[in-house]
């Protein structure tokens, strides 16, 4: 059964930001380029220099401990710490985040069924904010009732049975859509139907 049968019988239909409605990296990557042309502003290093290193160690290994690697390659002082980490909360993007053109229509699918459209996402709520604002929805963000976790200091598993309980609902009647165990960890403590992202990909190819 595909995604979207999947869903049919549903009433509502719960999602994760990051890799499930648009890629991380399609963030993270301008936040670095605007992070690596502040520093050539400030320590006249080069700027495509710094952004090549930190794409590089960003896809090898990951956003640990990027920063201080970054520092220690270039000679950067600690304080631009603080720079770096504003910057992933409140950067104004060279570039609008799109949606992956799947989900997009997935998303438009669920609208025109009249199913009710949550995000529940993990991270620093103001960070998922920022990246909210600066998103393409093309009219979709009218449908959307948005969770974070952080700001709500609630697990996703709690936050899922409250948007059960205040619409009168049971597990049967929503589907999680995610894209990692944490996400089909947290749907099956209370019974939710789950699907990966992927699924929904695989539709329309």
């Amino acid at each position: 059964m595909d995604a979207y049968q999947l869903a049919k019988d549903k009433k509502i239909i719960i999602f994760e930001l990051d890799d499930v409605l648009f890629p991380a990296k399609d963030y993270l990557l301008q936040v670095y380029y605007l992070f690596a042309q502040f520093i050539e502003y400030t320590e006249q290093k080069n700027a495509q220099s710094i952004l090549d290193f930190m794409r590089l160690e960003y896809e090898g290994k990951g956003t640990d401990g990027l920063f201080k690697k970054t520092a220690q390659k270039f000679g950067l002082a600690d304080s631009y710490q603080h720079n770096f980490d504003l910057l992933h909360q409140n950067a104004r993007l060279p570039l609008k985040l799109l949606l992956y053109k799947n989900m997009l229509e997935f998303l438009q699918e669920l609208v025109i069924d009249r199913k009710q459209i949550f995000i529940v996402t993990t991270g620093d709520a103001e960070q998922q904010l920022n990246k909210i604002k600066q998103t393409e929805w093309n009219g979709l963000e009218k449908y959307l009732t948005v969770f974070f976790t952080n700001e709500l200091n609630q697990s996703k598993a709690e936050i899922f049975q409250n948007i059960l309980n205040n619409n009168n609902l049971t597990a049967k009647d929503a589907l999680v859509v995610g894209a990692n165990k944490f996400d089909e960890q947290q749907s099956k403590l209370i019974n939710l139907p789950y699907i990966v992202s992927l699924e929904i990909y695989n539709k329309y190819d």
